[in-house]
């Protein structure tokens, strides 16, 4: 038995794991780098105002803390917070609005 040069096919089969295993180390790199990214952008926007970039506050409406901006004037709310809102004030206009949005409640004021 004689170990000789290895044939065409063997060579372009240990050529093709040799790419799969590139191309997953690369896969799995970018994945990597993707989930980095997005953590640096969460820490980078966290707490600013999607409009003008200025610094949010918290402050409470209707027992619910929602996120303000004092430069712009814009309230944002997180999930859930708006129906929240939406429950605990049962007066005029609000009111109108749950019953538009969720077909329940009072609607004539």
């Amino acid at each position: 038995m004689t170990l000789g040069k290895p044939s065409e096919k063997e060579e372009a089969y240990f050529k093709m794991q040799e790419l799969k295993k590139l191309r997953k180390l690369r896969e799995e790199e970018c994945r990597r780098m993707e989930e980095e990214e997005c953590r640096r952008l969460k820490e980078l926007h966290w707490m600013r105002c999607p409009k003008c970039g200025m610094e949010l506050n918290e402050v409470e409406l209707y027992g619910v803390m929602v996120d303000a901006c004092f430069s712009c004037g814009g309230t944002f709310f997180d999930k859930g917070e708006v129906e929240k809102i939406l429950e605990a004030a049962d007066t005029g206009f609000l009111r109108r609005l749950r019953g538009a949005l969720f077909g329940s409640g009072n609607t004539a004021d």
